[in-house]
């Protein structure tokens, strides 16, 4: 099976960091971005970043950087209609999207979204987190998404659609869980708040020891 195209998510606007690229944020002297790149790039056939505004600012990724083609802050949802814009012209058949400012995520992120897929015979799998009294917490802006859907997710954007779920259920979106780590650490942990880069520094500094 041909692995899916990876899609990095850097199109928020960041607005509880004051503005700004939240993935270009140092952590322990590599970027955030350089971590997510760096976990997502052995999960997939190729990495696309998909963000908005000038792409030279990300010109030292090597990366194709792809904005989004539906006018005005779409959400998450216009990154991946982008995403699997750039998949279609190049070949692969689905994509695998992962969040800019969440630095810990899985490394087998993509290998248990098609397993999730797989079993639910569903086109699209969200990764999801335990939650309280036995809820799950699904995180939507990591998941596999089919190129095939790509005109009907254009067609719902173009209709005012913007939560991810709002899109997903009506097309069958299995669930991948994911559990916390042996240390009760959060998979999907992201940088929001000057506080939670504080965090991810230190979470960065005791995986290294």
């Amino acid at each position: 099976m041909k692995a899916p195209c990876g899609v990095i998510l850097a199109g928020g606007l960041s607005s509880r960091m004051g503005g700004g690229d939240k993935a270009l944020l140092d952590l322990n002297g590599s970027s955030i971005l350089s971590l997510v790149i760096a976990r997502l790039k052995p999960q997939v056939g190729a990495v696309v970043l998909n963000a908005n505004g000038d792409p030279a600012r990300f010109s030292g990724y090597a990366l194709p950087v792809v904005p989004d083609s539906i006018e005005g802050y779409a959400g998450p949802l216009a990154g991946v209609l982008a995403g699997l814009d750039w998949a279609a012209a190049h070949g692969f058949d689905e994509i695998v999207t992962a969040a800019a400012d969440t630095p810990f995520f899985p490394v087998d992120l993509a290998q248990h979204l098609r397993m999730a897929a797989a079993r639910e015979h569903t086109p699209i799998a969200l990764a999801a987190t335990p939650g309280p009294g036995g809820r799950t917490h699904r995180h939507p802006t990591f998941g596999l998404w089919p190129v095939a859907l790509r005109q009907d997710l254009r067609a719902a954007l173009d209709a005012g659609v913007r939560k991810v779920v709002q899109w997903t259920d009506p097309h069958g979106a299995a669930m991948a869980l994911f559990e916390p780590g042996a240390d009760a650490s959060e998979p999907f942990f992201n940088v929001n708040t000057p506080e939670e880069l504080e965090i991810a520094r230190r979470r960065l500094a005791g995986m290294h020891g």
